[in-house]
């Protein structure tokens, strides 16, 4: 996916990918699968992070919110947060925004926690 984790901690994960060809829909513009892929992936680490030791997370509930496009060319950043943290779950919100600020998408997902 060329997905780049610019930060990493329990509380704020951070990333950014440049919009390529095999990313976007016929149009040119970044595909809402890869979107998600973003979101998932960022909020994935954070709940991982967010774990005690000889745990593990995976993914039960994701939702997103598509705004604005992402073009061909461009980057696009992403800035997962953890809305609440808990013994069996978690829940992250992804900002996901073009350049210059502009909002593509808001994803949140909630992450179980369970026994590897």
């Amino acid at each position: 996916m060329g997905l780049e984790i610019t930060h990493a901690a329990p509380d704020r994960v951070e990333g950014r990918l440049i919009v390529r060809p095999d990313l976007c829909t016929a149009g040119g513009v970044l595909h809402g699968g890869a979107a998600m892929a973003l979101a998932d992936s960022l909020g994935a680490v954070g709940a991982f992070l967010s774990t005690p030791a000889g745990m593990r997370t995976t993914t039960l509930e994701s939702k997103t919110n598509f705004i604005g496009g992402a073009s061909v060319g461009t980057t696009i950043t992403a800035v997962s947060t953890p809305l609440h943290v808990g013994r069996r779950s978690s829940v992250w919100t992804t900002r996901i925004e073009g350049e210059g600020g502009r909002l593509v998408a808001v994803v949140t997902q909630t992450q179980m926690t369970m026994e590897t």
